[in-house]
């Protein structure tokens, strides 16, 4: 059984309330910060525990608060990312739904660290029953003397609020979540500056994943070198995953990083295996912005070596051989999946999402919305296919935030791996009474 740091109690009885999340050591984490630690004491400490980003960049969390710029008489932000969008993952929704406190106690500590004395959680518009469970959670901090003025008398101020978006998946990329705080639309900023020098309200921001900020109460508990000690090489601490698609026992699973695909896919501990005894086709590591891989490079690396649920494991070989851990969106495909239908429903979900700034985003997105759909209705042509991959790649690296990448990259990856399933659909379209069967089911209008 792997080490749990923040699912531990998730099944506790009552454990949203304050009272419950207290007596199973509940801010121990803040009342140790901010009367025994300094604010460059808990970023060096999470520097040192070499804690990525969860919500699928994974860049180092203590390096990026340590770019933070401090001008005096500025204020500085802290913003949680909960606008958890990303298609196959919902870790985020589970953290704040079952143990809320949690993610208050985090957002308390990392403000500590970082000198804010008014802090944000955005989150996803249809998360808003969540909402109140934060409320609620924030309320009881407030009465408990851990949010306010004066924080257990050490002089330390802190305001948290939590502001609800309006169920744009644009709003994910921190500078357009910014953007929409402020009550503008949510477009995302062209960088530099970046937020740690100009963020909300032009001042010095730092906006982390849910995860993120949750796993520095155990950080700061434990102390960042045994924190350091969990998991595998660079790729430290545990990791929430979002598992869904075809396994017998979809969920959210707290893994220690390292943990084998194969055991993680198969083992009784995770996701127990293919439903239906079903042979297993290829898996989305890390949500749908990153590149699908077939059954046999998913389980081991082109070297033949067994691939990890680890950041460096997984993006073994770059994207001709590997994929990304990205949010931890694990979405498992078995041998009757379509990888064509499949990309189809990822891209027409990106065309939706662009915010429409960028040209190569705005109108390639489209494009490829419209050219799989000609494939799947029986009149693709060869050609497509390779229109299909150009359009990939005068996407990828000409937008200003990583949506464009996001859309590129689940084609060029079913393109690359599956490109005889695309020919066969062009080849052998089938009858159009069974795609027109898929639009209905699906509630879907064909064109």
């Amino acid at each position: 059984m792997g080490k749990k740091l923040l699912l531990a109690n998730d099944h506790v009885p009552g454990i949203q309330s304050l009272d419950v999340y207290s007596k199973h050591g509940g801010y121990a984490a803040v009342e140790k910060a901010l009367k025994t630690m300094t604010p460059d004491a808990l970023v060096e400490e999470v520097k040192t525990s070499g804690l990525r980003g969860r919500g699928g960049a994974g860049f180092p969390t203590g390096m990026k608060w340590s770019f933070l710029a401090k001008p005096e008489g500025v204020p500085r932000y802290l913003v949680c990312n909960a606008d958890e969008s990303e298609p196959g993952t919902f870790k985020d929704r589970y953290l704040m739904e079952r143990i809320p406190h949690l993610l208050i106690e985090g957002m308390i500590v990392s403000s500590f660290a970082l000198g804010a004395n008014t802090s944000y959680i955005y989150i996803r518009g249809e998360y808003f029953y969540i909402v109140r469970i934060l409320e609620k959670a924030i309320e009881e901090a407030y009465a408990a003397g851990y949010l306010g003025k004066n924080i257990l008398g050490t002089g330390y101020d802190l305001d948290l609020y939590v502001h609800p978006g309006a169920g744009a998946y644009i709003c994910g990329e921190e500078t357009a979540l910014i953007e929409s705080l402020e009550g503008k639309r949510g477009n995302p900023r062209i960088k530099p500056p970046f937020p740690a020098v100009k963020g909300l309200y032009q001042c010095p921001t730092v906006v982390n994943n849910v995860e993120t900020i949750a796993a520095v109460v155990p950080i700061v508990n434990m102390g960042g070198a045994e924190y350091a000690k969990i998991g595998i090489g660079r790729s430290t601490g545990t990791k929430l995953i979002s598992a869904s698609g075809h396994i017998n026992k979809p969920g959210v699973y707290e893994i220690e990083l390292g943990v084998p695909v194969e055991e993680f896919i198969y083992s009784e501990e995770y996701c127990g295996g293919i439903k239906n005894g079903k042979k297993l086709k290829a898996v989305v590591a890390g949500g749908s912005s990153v590149p699908i891989l077939p059954g046999e490079l998913i389980l081991k690396t082109a070297q033949g070596e067994p691939r990890l649920m680890s950041y460096e494991s997984l993006a073994d070989g770059g994207f001709a051989t590997g994929t990304m851990l990205g949010s931890g969106g694990f979405i498992v495909m078995d041998e009757t999946s379509s990888i064509v239908k499949n990309l189809w429903n990822f891209t027409r979900f990106y065309h939706h999402e662009s915010c429409g700034q960028c040209s190569p985003c705005r109108e390639g997105t489209g494009w490829m919305e419209k050219i799989l759909h000609r494939i799947m209705d029986g009149h693709g042509k060869q050609s497509d296919i390779d229109l299909l991959w150009d359009l990939q790649k005068n996407i990828e690296g000409k937008t200003i935030c990583p949506l464009g990448d996001a859309a590129a990259w689940p084609v060029a990856s079913a393109i690359r791996h599956f490109r005889a399933e695309f020919e066969a659909y062009v080849n052998n379209p089938g009858s159009i009474k069974e795609v027109r069967h898929y639009y209905s089911v699906n509630n879907l209008q064909p064109a």
